[in-house]
């Protein structure tokens, strides 16, 4: 008896297991009954689809234009520096060793 009461006081002041154990346990407990709610196979599957799908932040059309600028402006640049780079080398190699690469 002593000890359920030592045990009862524990767990209102705080109790040996931590925070993050007893969230991972209460997660896998209940993914478990989740998935056996929901069902197996492909009925099952794309209910899983359809709400991770509706847990998605998709992009505004100003931030898509946005995004989609600064990707082309990347390349672009990186385009040009492999470029310059490439002609570079190309006139060493002329330069020093009198070879030509065509």
């Amino acid at each position: 008896m002593a000890n359920n009461k030592s045990n009862g006081s524990k767990k209102k002041s705080g109790s040996s297991k931590s925070a993050v154990s007893r969230a991972a346990s209460y997660g896998s407990s209940a993914g478990r009954a989740q998935t056996k709610r929901e069902g197996r196979g492909l009925r099952g599957y794309f209910r899983g689809v359809r709400q991770e799908f509706m847990k998605v932040v998709w992009p505004t059309r100003e931030e898509l234009g946005t995004s989609t600028v600064v990707v082309i402006v990347v390349c672009a640049v990186f385009a040009v520096a492999f470029w310059l780079i490439d002609t570079g080398f190309l006139a060493l190699l002329r330069s020093v060793l009198g070879i030509s690469m065509s």
